[in-house]
């Protein structure tokens, strides 16, 4: 198999494992280069089934036999310590190992943060990956980041997300100059905890490559004002849970309205087209990309679909195929001398 483009992917992970992988694998054949391959890790026999059924090229795709998967509900610590040999390990180290260009996992997303960790090391003096979500705007995608991996943020892990982002969503989305806001309670500059106004003020008079614009609020996360929202991993986690929530929330009243009667179910038989999109358009992100990393990982959730395995894995190749690792490096450079040059924080209540 040739090694400049193939994907590694865990063909066991998640709540559905090679049947959904396969159908995956199979979608993204039909859009992605046919230059582009694919590794597959796992039961074989299972794997070769699922891929047999979808009619998949042969000649596109590898499969690696392992017995071993990590579990969903695994802690991270004790999934790391019999990790190695499983599918999601085996997929990661092929991207150590030169074989792959990305991993993509639906499984536990501790231990793939673990093991992606441990296997690839972290960038620079990065300590922690992002976890990204993109989130649907009336301008495209907002990139939202930490949503999980990171609870506890200072002012330069902070920073850190921002340069990370605007870079992913150059690659990922095509924006010749991504802006970036920090979410906060206000876009006053006294607004928020000391963190927050500690990282205005680098992003602000640092002298960073970045079009950084302020604070944002949390409206302003599904307005698109801004490319790349910059928040930590509790704040973010929090926030992409409520709105996925209220997305099945009006989705599902969306679809009660619809039924209530011969007439409404008429037109949603007329609109079916209109109404597949809605329901497209406010489905969660597919995969997030875990940012920071000596290598390209993306985490699909759980439950992901066909069309989610896909997306995650042209995302994937994006990525490779582009300049955002080195965008990175060259802000992470300029980092401590931007931490140096910010003024003192003005003294604040941090009231909203």
């Amino acid at each position: 198999m040739t090694q400049s483009l193939v994907i590694s992917i865990d063909a066991m992970g998640g709540d559905h494992g090679p049947s959904v992988v396969a159908p995956g694998v199979a979608r993204a054949m039909g859009v992605l280069p046919e230059k582009v391959r694919f590794l597959l890790h796992g039961d074989e026999a299972a794997v070769r089934a699922e891929l047999s059924r979808c009619k998949v090229a042969s000649d596109r795709v590898e499969v690696r036999h392992t017995d071993k998967v990590v579990a969903m509900d695994e802690k991270p610590a004790q999934a790391l310590r019999r990790a190695k040999g499983t599918s999601m390990w085996n997929a990661v180290e092929a991207v150590r190992e030169g074989e792959a260009i990305a991993a993509v996992s639906c499984g536990n997303t501790g231990a793939l943060m673990a093991i992606s960790k441990l296997i690839l090391r972290m960038r620079a003096d990065l300590e922690r990956p992002a976890l990204v979500a993109g989130i649907p705007t009336p301008r495209g995608v907002t990139t939202f980041l930490d949503v999980g991996a990171n609870v506890d943020c200072d002012a330069e892990r902070l920073v850190e997300f921002a340069i990370m982002g605007e870079a992913y969503h150059r690659a990922v989305h095509k924006a010749a100059r991504p802006t970036v806001g920090i979410l906060n309670v206000g876009s006053e500059d006294m607004k928020g905890h000391e963190e927050v106004r500690e990282a205005h003020r680098v992003l602000r008079e640092g002298g960073l490559d970045l079009a950084y614009k302020g604070f944002v609020e949390g409206d302003d996360i599904t307005k698109g004002a801004v490319d790349v929202v910059v928040t930590d991993g509790f704040t973010g986690n929090v926030a992409l849970k409520a709105m996925e929530g209220a997305a099945r929330f009006m989705t599902a009243e969306l679809k009660g309205a619809l039924t209530g009667g011969p007439l409404a179910m008429a037109g949603a038989l007329l609109a079916q087209g209109s109404l597949r999109r809605f329901r497209d358009r406010m489905s969660p992100p597919g995969a997030a990309p875990l940012l920071g990393l000596n290598g390209i990982v993306l985490k699909c959730h759980g439950g992901a679909a066909p069309k989610d395995i896909s997306e995650a894995l042209r995302v994937a190749l994006d990525l490779a195929q582009s300049d955002f690792a080195a965008e990175i490096e060259r802000n992470m450079t300029r980092l401590p001398a931007a931490l140096a040059d910010a003024s003192p924080a003005p003294a604040a209540d941090g009231a909203a």
